[in-house]
């Protein structure tokens, strides 16, 4: 008798049906991890230690860590620090946390929230370490920045080019609007890459770890404003200031600002001022796709993914970069935005080059004018 048939594996009892789910990998727990669900276990234990290692972590330390998984890093991280807070998804995944550290002596040091890291409130913490879903990159990111009080540091596994992305420096291919909304607002280094066989099952990419340090205080920014400006610049971001600024969508949308403010400012009123609010609508041209892991990051200029706090798309910024204006600009109004430029000596220089401080001498010179882009 032939020991297979067209309908699976012939075994003891029976016929095994064969399995098409490419997604699940089985772990040493027993447990199956969805790719589809960005749960790729880090299995290393030597890339493991060397993430403890560089966050520094004290024995003072309140940890947040983000999708722990089966607890590899969390026990990692118990072992250093006064308590970790570990937020998971998966409720699987919570009882597998659950079971690993029961018994051990830092089990009371173990605070598990189970729920969507996006949609809960986060509590107070020293210091982030985690090995993230992939497909949450950029919000994630935008969200501990957001976060009050401001923590000390946070040491993240990203997808390779995404990191690559969010570290890149003026002039580099990969400098973009994620860049320089991450610089902003934090001090950003590389520390280690690790390959795909580290993981469990692996994915498809590599990864790497970025220690981000939100600088304290935050710049004295608006930060709607200066994502409105952003978000313009790097539409193309190859182009002149001045070729981006003669688009007659940019400008429409620009006199349109220029007119409510001027009657904000008849009327007494005053425009929102930099807080830790504004940074939840600061967005990112490099999002990931949310349809599945590990997928590669769009290069296009213009995919303009806004960064919300509760990745709800219609909360996404309103300012210049995001819409488009309506009806004709004025011949004056077109005439002193060139101005701005051109007086400056601004109008020639190109986003991809440009540094955080030139982008923030640039809206000064704008807003001094009267001219606002949220």
């Amino acid at each position: 008798m032939k020991g297979n048939s067209k309908d699976g594996l012939r075994v003891a009892g029976g016929v095994q049906k064969k399995t098409n789910r490419k997604d699940v990998n089985t772990g040493v727990s027993g447990l199956e991890f969805h790719k589809s669900k960005g749960q790729h276990i880090l299995k290393n234990p030597l890339v493991v230690q060397s993430i403890v290692d560089k966050a520094g972590v004290k024995s003072t330390d309140v940890v947040l860590e983000i999708g722990p998984g089966t607890g590899n890093l969390t026990v990692k991280l118990l072992e250093k620090a006064k308590k970790v807070i570990a937020i998971e998804l998966d409720p699987r995944m919570v009882l597998e946390l659950q079971r690993r550290v029961q018994g051990t002596p830092y089990a009371n040091n173990l605070q598990i929230i189970h729920g969507d890291f996006m949609r809960v409130d986060l509590p107070y913490f020293d210091l982030c370490v985690a090995n993230i879903p992939y497909n949450i990159s950029s919000p994630l990111t935008f969200k501990l920045l957001a976060h009050r009080p401001v923590f000390r540091a946070a040491v993240i596994m990203y997808q390779h080019e995404f990191a690559m992305r969010l570290v890149a420096k003026p002039g580099d291919q990969l400098y973009s609007r994620l860049a320089v909304n991450t610089q902003l607002l934090a001090r950003v280094h590389h520390l280690l890459k690790v390959g795909r066989n580290n993981f469990r099952p692996p994915p498809k990419v590599d990864s790497s770890v970025v220690r981000i340090e939100p600088r304290h205080p935050p710049p004295p920014v608006n930060f709607l404003e200066w994502d409105g400006l952003v978000r313009l610049c790097f539409s193309r971001k190859n182009k002149t200031l001045g070729a981006i600024f003669r688009q007659a969508n940019a400008l429409q949308a620009l006199e349109e600002n220029y007119r409510t403010y001027q009657a904000l400012q008849g009327a007494g009123g005053a425009l929102g001022s930099a807080n830790a609010a504004g940074i939840r609508n600061l967005g990112g041209d490099e999002a990931m796709d949310h349809d599945g892991d590990d997928a590669d990051i769009d290069m296009d200029d213009n995919d303009d993914d806004a960064m919300t706090v509760d990745g709800d798309p219609s909360a996404r910024s309103k300012g210049v970069g995001g819409r488009k204006g309506g009806g004709r600009v004025s011949p004056e109004f077109k005439e002193l935005v060139l101005k701005v430029l051109t007086d400056n000596g601004m109008d020639t220089n190109r986003s991809s080059k440009m540094s955080q401080e030139e982008f923030l001498q640039l809206l000064a010179l704008f807003n001094a004018a009267g001219i606002h882009f949220a």
